[in-house]
């Protein structure tokens, strides 16, 4: 079928309907402010994966950022919301219930291999009602086989369902550059430290610091894929210099945020 440009949905068939092992498409849209999908289920898995630009989604209970050379499964069922606030461009894969049960039952950001993505090219020209056996089941083999083999990449951050800690976590989300302590942060939510300390590892397996680490990471990839300088997202995620925020993306992901990016654009 033809890429998607701007949301054009001139072209689209519910992939729950197409009757299908798998229904693949290319998406590219411009600059023009972003776009969203408010929460919504599918009963196939979807694949997402981001050549250009980044996503962030939100599946029960977690938020996953998705990088240019990156994917995301989402196993069907799977409650979710998607947003992208620059240019995009990529493919995303609906895979039927009765292939993908060798696939992870949870959400994973994986890494794409050179293959797997010439594959998806392959599959998002197909018609919706393609032939099938024959080579386009083997395609289909191979996808699974290459998504199931896929590295995991650590671009997520658990989100707590506690009311009141929500609360603290969608201010944090919201003003990153704010350097408050694990005291002031309890304080704003009326609570003590060790409640806190005790409600954030028990919702996201994680300590107050480790979280607040994991955050600026995920906005770091995200906003860097979006096309901002190293020095704009230090700034942001209130750094006050750029090697304390290189010394921290190191240490998360291996690598330097200009390396990383650098990396991800070449493959």
């Amino acid at each position: 079928m033809p890429i998607l440009t701007d949301l054009d949905a001139s072209h689209w068939m519910e992939p729950d309907e197409v009757p299908r092992p798998i229904v693949a498409f290319g998406a590219e849209m411009s600059d023009i402010g972003g776009f969203e999908l408010d929460f919504h289920r599918h009963a196939k898995g979807q694949l997402l994966l981001v050549q250009r630009g980044a996503l962030s989604c939100e599946v029960e209970g977690g938020l996953w950022i998705v990088p240019p050379g990156s994917a995301l499964w989402i196993p069907g069922g799977a409650l979710h919301a998607i947003r992208a606030t620059g240019a995009l461009k990529g493919y995303n894969a609906f895979i039927g219930f009765d292939v993908a049960v060798g696939l992870p039952q949870a959400c994973r950001t994986v890494s794409v291999t050179p293959l797997l993505r010439e594959l998806l090219t392959r599959a998002a020209h197909l018609p919706y009602l393609y032939e099938e056996g024959g080579a386009n089941s083997r395609l289909v083999a191979v996808i699974l086989d290459e998504l199931a083999a896929a590295r995991v990449e650590d671009l997520h951050l658990p989100m707590p369902g506690d009311a009141r800690l929500r609360k603290v976590a969608e201010a944090m989300m919201a003003a990153p550059a704010d350097r408050a302590t694990l005291t002031g942060w309890a304080a704003r939510a009326g609570m003590s430290e060790r409640t806190l300390e005790r409600l954030i590892s028990r919702e996201t397996g994680m300590s107050f610091g480790r979280w607040r680490q994991q955050l600026a990471v995920v906005l770091a990839v995200k906003w860097l894929a979006d096309g901002a300088s190293i020095q704009q997202v230090a700034g942001d995620l209130g750094y006050e210099s750029v090697p304390g925020f290189v010394t921290m993306f190191r240490k998360a992901l291996g690598t330097s945020p200009g390396r990383y990016m650098a990396e991800r654009h070449a493959r």
